[in-house]
């Protein structure tokens, strides 16, 4: 449970394994319609049975990363956790023999998070995450024999449902509510959710291990394990309006000091003091007008800043170390450099340069340069060599002292 490649065949990346053709989904699925995608390698290096054995039995899981459901109802935690032994005071602890007996009884195993604790779906998410532009998560659904964990549901942001073991029987329908928003969940409609699952369904299929599918939001869809099975759902959503509305505002204000105003010099006596007048409105467009039209510099340096470090889980830990950039140069030549997976790369052109964005951070680099270190999570060190133009060094020394970046020796 590595992660690693299948020896002999190329890596497809994470989205490709999810959807097969990436150009077609996001010309034609992409927050539009359910895609079902057959046949793919498989999904068994994120997570298998002896995983969940393991998560379950030795990793001392605490609610909420675990939670357990029947037939649309999610269990109380208290039958599942209970102190016990060294570190009783502890009362959350998860009970394997009771987890096995509500199991055997026909409820779902719920691991939550698991971007966050299972290695080689931290690995899958943050590369998918890198290519989608947005923060991703993974839960696992482990179901009994002709069970269901939960009731036909929506969602209220994307999701790809990836078979990883057993079978799986699922209807699709057709959304009752098109793109809702985080606080518009199924639950609030649950009548017209279960009213849409008594009609033809879109799609009427049995997931087989190594097959995926993708639902925008307010899809509904239900289903019921054919034998023991698992599942993995990994869900993404791209940033509010309104998360980006205020983000942009507090950039805009965070270097602004007290003595920046808003100010009126112009003020006429007003023919009726309570009024706004049109005046007024000027003054206060002209005060916001770095909010409402920004120059196209302070735009992309604010947007790189933001799409790099939305929703991140956690931030790169400083080099233990720090680097010169000419002790940098010298061990470039025999290591490969791994970017972090918690850090986030982007790039915008600039003139004949780009700015390269890391984790929230901004950088000017070379076009090369850029490139290379948004578009592969491992480089070469001679390849940087070769690549880097003035400056760039510089940079890197930057990235890397920063725990951005991490050199690996070869030797």
């Amino acid at each position: 449970m590595t992660g690693r490649p299948v020896a002999g065949r190329p890596d497809p990346g994470p989205l490709a394994r999810c959807v097969g053709d990436p150009d077609v989904f996001a010309t034609q699925h992409w927050g539009r319609a359910p895609l079902l995608t057959r046949g793919g390698a498989g999904f068994r290096d994120l997570l298998d049975l002896d995983g969940v054995d393991e998560l379950l039995s030795r990793r001392g899981l605490r609610t909420p990363f675990i939670r357990m459901a029947k037939s649309g109802q999610v269990l109380d935690s208290s039958a599942f956790t209970a102190p016990g032994g060294v570190g009783a005071e502890i009362g959350d602890q998860v009970r394997d023999d009771k987890v096995a007996a509500l199991f055997g009884d026909g409820a779902t195993v719920v691991l939550q998070a698991l971007h966050r604790m299972w290695p080689p779906v931290i690995e899958f998410c943050t590369r998918l995450a890198a290519e989608l532009g947005h923060p991703v998560q993974a839960n696992a659904y482990v179901t009994p024999p002709s069970s269901r964990g939960f009731s036909a549901h929506y969602d209220v942001h994307d999701v790809f449902v990836l078979q990883l073991a057993g079978r799986k029987h699922w209807t699709i329908h057709a959304p009752v509510l098109a793109d809702p928003l985080r606080d518009q969940p199924w639950g609030q409609r649950s009548a017209a959710v279960a009213a849409a699952a008594e009609q033809e369904p879109v799609i009427d299929t049995v997931l087989e291990p190594g097959d995926a599918l993708y639902l925008p939001p307010g899809v509904g869809h239900d289903g019921v394990a054919i034998g023991e099975c698992m599942t993995c759902s990994v869900g993404m959503r791209a940033p509010a309006l309104a998360e980006l509305i205020v983000d942009r505002a507090e950039s805009v204000a965070e270097p602004l000091d007290e003595t920046q105003r808003y100010v009126d010099p112009d003020l006429a006596p007003a023919r009726d003091a309570n009024e706004i007048d049109a005046p007024a409105l000027r003054r206060a467009a002209h005060a916001l007008a770095g909010l409402i039209d920004p120059d196209a510099a302070a735009l992309r340096s604010w947007f790189g800043r933001f799409v790099t470090r939305y929703r991140s889980a956690h931030e790169a830990m400083p080099a233990a170390r720090p680097l010169s950039a000419a002790q940098l140069q010298a061990s470039l030549r025999g290591a490969t450099v791994i970017r972090n997976p918690w850090s986030r790369a982007a790039w915008s052109r600039s003139g004949r340069r780009a700015q390269l964005f890391v984790a929230g951070t901004e950088h000017s680099c070379s076009l090369a340069m850029a490139r290379l270190l948004a578009g592969q999570r491992e480089i070469d060190g001679k390849a940087l060599l070769r690549a880097a133009a003035a400056g760039d060094i510089a940079v890197l020394t930057e990235l890397v002292n920063a725990g951005h970046l991490v050199l690996v020796s070869k030797s």
